[in-house]
């Protein structure tokens, strides 16, 4: 199993579309056995659905997150645990033992704005 946290600084990184960093993570009989930080590359919105494909996650923690997005992810097997704040490290652990809390209330209905850059 894959696990993907939207990540900076060691931290559950809040804006799922202007993430600029995965921590992905390798887990083998419920234990985390490896773990890599890689950049999206500038890739937003959209892309990073497929981007989290071609890395192999079955899931990802996040904060905030389009309801499109969450879809569309669900779309590629990937299931979304919005709303999580705190430690990268602590999430996965707490979605490993089964004590994760996500906040329905993360989920926005829609992305109707445009980012440039």
């Amino acid at each position: 199993m894959k696990i993907a946290v939207t990540y900076d600084n060691g931290q559950v990184w809040q804006h799922f579309g202007k993430t600029e960093q995965f921590k992905l993570y390798t887990v083998e009989d419920g234990k985390v056995v490896s773990s890599e930080v890689v950049g999206t590359g500038g890739e937003g919105h959209g892309a990073l659905a497929g981007f989290l494909a071609e890395h192999k996650a079955d899931a990802v923690i996040c904060g905030g997150v389009g309801s499109p997005m969450v879809g569309l992810l669900e779309s590629f097997g990937i299931k979304a645990y919005p709303g999580v704040t705190g430690s990268a490290d602590e999430a996965v652990e707490r979605l490993l033992a089964g004590t994760l809390s996500v906040n329905a209330d993360a989920v926005h209905e829609g992305c109707h704005h445009h980012h440039e850059g």
